[in-house]
């Protein structure tokens, strides 16, 4: 029997073409002896689309938007199941991998709609896909769990619109010059700028508040940037690391998907003491966000070769040519099984949910 796989990608988010082109990717690797990849997309302004069931590889994202031929659907149709009153044209699926980067799809949204249709999903629940969003939160997790990370300070943005000479005082006194302001829920660098004196940290604070109500401003760290991949539920496993080697002076929204102007190395060049930390840091953060699945863990090497945790993305960037896969693709893991081990592993975790008890 065939897994029926739905795959949920697009979504309200600035980060929706890069949602399409990891689609695309899926879609082109996944054996279809093994899988019917049932096609459900979300537009840009929250509508959610069901296609048929894919008989051949896509050649374009623009067939992804699925303008010929999709149903435009309500989400809880999913599960005709537990709401019977739902028109389920489709029938039922086996388990969902939500292919969507950034707010309303990683940030924990999608994935607690699929809890409440009880239906299995790849990677991580509502609480990790929450905390990983918001850069704050997952950066107090962090300091809690003991790990070492670049000092920051947050502000909303009715709080900063109170006193913004008090906000830009204190991330100089606190962090000095240069630092990064960031939305604190967003992903792939968007709305992220370095800053060097006074007017580049004031024009960074108002893009950053354009993208979120909330946004982390970090110190500046010399070091190498080092990543690392994570998969597994209870047991997570390691990658080995890669290095981004970005030709600007930081891995922006643009080297990321437009020039390449950035060379990833893989596996990167340092010592095996470095690499243990690296990993041991790497699951500690894993757990300390209760993650499953699948995460990316950044890291600073610094030239003393102390490693400082950055972030983890719960859904990174998965191409075959993202660091996330190539990462594991060196490990001896390549595309097409990487994605059915993380089918594996949501219909693990789905079983062990199953056992719990709902009543007394």
């Amino acid at each position: 029997m065939k897994i029926k796989l739905g795959l949920i990608y697009g979504g309200k988010s600035a980060e929706h073409n890069v949602s399409l082109q990891t689609a695309l990717a899926v879609i082109n690797a996944l054996d279809m002896n093994k899988f019917d990849i049932h096609p459900i997309y979300i537009s840009e302004n929250g509508e959610w689309v069901r296609g048929q069931a894919l008989e051949a590889p896509v050649k374009e994202v623009q067939t992804l938007k699925l303008q010929d031929g999709g149903t435009t659907v309500s989400p809880v149709s999913l599960n005709s199941e537990l709401f019977p009153a739902t028109v389920e044209e489709h029938g039922k699926i086996d388990v969902i991998f939500p292919l969507l980067h950034g707010p309303n799809g990683e940030d924990g949204t999608v994935q607690g709609l699929l809890e409440l249709l009880n239906i299995p999903y790849v990677g991580n629940g509502v609480l990790a896909s929450a905390a990983g969003m918001d850069k704050v939160v997952m950066k107090n997790l962090f300091a809690q769990a003991g790990l070492a990370q670049a000092n920051y300070v947050a502000y909303i943005k009715s709080d900063f619109e109170k006193d913004p000479e008090a906000a830009y005082n204190q991330v100089e006194e606190s962090l000095g010059y240069p630092c990064f302001v960031k939305p604190a829920n967003l992903g792939s660098s968007v709305g992220i700028n370095k800053c060097k004196d006074r007017q580049s940290l004031e024009n960074a604070f108002k893009e950053a508040f354009e993208f979120d109500r909330k946004i982390i401003i970090e110190e500046g760290i010399i070091g190498r940037e080092i990543e690392i991949a994570v998969i597994g539920n209870d047991q997570p496993v390691c990658s080995v690391v890669g290095e981004i080697a970005p030709k600007k002076e930081f891995y922006d929204y643009k080297a990321k998907y437009e020039d390449g102007d950035t060379d990833l190395i893989i596996p990167g060049n340092i010592t095996e003491e470095e690499y243990e930390t690296i990993k041991e840091m790497a699951i500690k953060s894993f757990k300390a966000i209760d993650g499953s699945g699948l995460v990316r863990a950044d890291f600073f090497l610094t030239e003393d070769g102390k490693a400082l945790i950055n972030e983890v993305n719960t859904m990174p960037g998965f191409t075959p040519f993202s660091m996330f896969p190539m990462l594991w693709k060196q490990t001896g893991l390549e595309y097409p099984q990487l994605i059915e081990k993380l089918v594996d592993l949501a219909l693990e975790r789905y079983e062990q949910k199953q056992q719990i008890k709902h009543t007394f």
